[in-house]
């Protein structure tokens, strides 16, 4: 078709005005999509970078915390109760709601005993009567206790999950510069009467005790609590609250305790201990805190003395596990862990007690 055949075409103006209205909602799209890339670029660069640095945290705590109570599988699922030793109370308070909150599955129940006060002696002989699944204890087995778990057909298992001291604690006016381990284990015995024969004065002395099988500590830490054999001397008190308030109206009287129980308490002092009068070591953390500024400021416990064994008398802590193959032996197996982890040994040096782990656990 040559140009002079070509026909002009026009455009109506109702179509003019369609194509000029799609260009510029095109156009308009366009400058939508844009300026919202514009936006969400950012918001989305600092998300992703957030949850890298999150998992690259995440990986961290992992890697520095080792095994957590997350971390350990096959835990029992219900309700399960278990007693035992009162110098464990800081571990119940800390340790096992820690616990709670990680394994909501794993429900832990303390049970009192009916009858006589509650310690480590109580909570064997309701494990061995069935009344717990597990116990926790202070000490280690009586041969009586390992004997009375024979008969049973029973067997138990004593795993450590930690170490405590013991302390002695005498009334705050008592003016001694400390004990040797002989000098109070002849207390004890009745063989030292008067406080002027360690380096007091004339008064004479009121050793106060729980009963040795329901006591969470030993005085003679290579004679099981059925040997102990104290003299007729001693007095025995219910549980270490009667004993403090004795030792707060009497000034010649001695107790000895965990020293994580009543390392903090006001109205009382803890003697220095020692292998021989020139090695005495004192389980308060430097700078001691004195009487008068209790109760606003507690003493520490100087866990260092403990773990490193300059402190002559300590007390392990035990979990006491049966070995019948049944619920109780899983469920045992189960807290020991827990204990155990990297977390639990944590938690237990934050609960004032010292740690069994190998490596080295600070409490943060």
């Amino acid at each position: 078709m040559s140009n002079s055949n070509r026909k002009a075409v026009s455009l109506s103006t109702d179509a003019i005005q369609m194509i000029r209205g799609l260009i510029i909602g095109e156009v308009i799209t366009i400058v939508l999509i844009g300026g919202l890339w514009l936006w969400l670029r950012p918001r989305l660069f600092v998300n992703n970078r957030q949850d890298s640095v999150s998992s690259q945290n995440s990986e961290a705590v992992s890697n520095l915390t080792g095994s957590t109570f997350a971390q350990i599988n096959d835990m029992p699922i219900g309700a399960f109760n278990y007693g035992g030793s009162t110098a464990w109370a800081s571990i119940r308070q800390l340790v096992d709601s820690q616990i709670q909150n990680t394994r909501p599955e794993f429900q832990l129940l303390y049970v009192n005993p009916t009858d006589g006060s509650p310690g480590s002696g109580a909570g064997i002989r309701m494990l061995l009567a069935g009344k717990l699944d597990f116990t926790q204890s202070s000490r280690p087995l009586t041969d009586a206790e390992q004997a009375q778990a024979k008969k049973q057909g029973l067997t138990i298992e004593q795993r450590q999950v930690g170490m405590d001291g013991v302390a002695i604690v005498v009334n705050p006016e008592l003016q001694v510069p400390g004990l040797t381990v002989e000098q109070l284990q002849k207390i004890y015995l009745g063989q030292i009467t008067n406080w002027k024969q360690v380096g007091g004065k004339d008064l004479p002395i009121v050793p106060l005790s729980q009963s040795p099988e329901n006591a969470d500590t030993l005085l003679f830490p290579n004679q099981p609590a059925d040997k102990q054999n104290l003299s007729s001397q001693v007095e025995y008190v219910y549980s270490t609250t009667e004993a403090l308030r004795r030792l707060k109206t009497t000034p010649g009287s001695v107790y000895y305790a965990s020293a994580r129980g009543v390392i903090n308490q006001c109205g009382v002092k803890l003697l220095p201990l020692g292998l021989t009068s020139e090695q005495l070591v004192s389980l308060y953390r430097e700078p001691v805190v004195q009487s008068n500024q209790c109760p606003r400021q507690r003493n520490q416990l100087n866990t260092a003395v403990i773990k490193n064994a300059t402190y002559p008398l300590t007390a392990k802590l035990f979990v006491m596990i049966q070995q019948n193959q049944g619920q109780e032996q899983q469920v045992g197996e189960a807290y020991a862990k827990l204990l155990l982890t990297e977390q639990g040994q944590r938690a237990i040096t934050q609960a004032g007690f010292v740690p069994v782990n190998s490596q080295e656990i600070a409490a943060n």
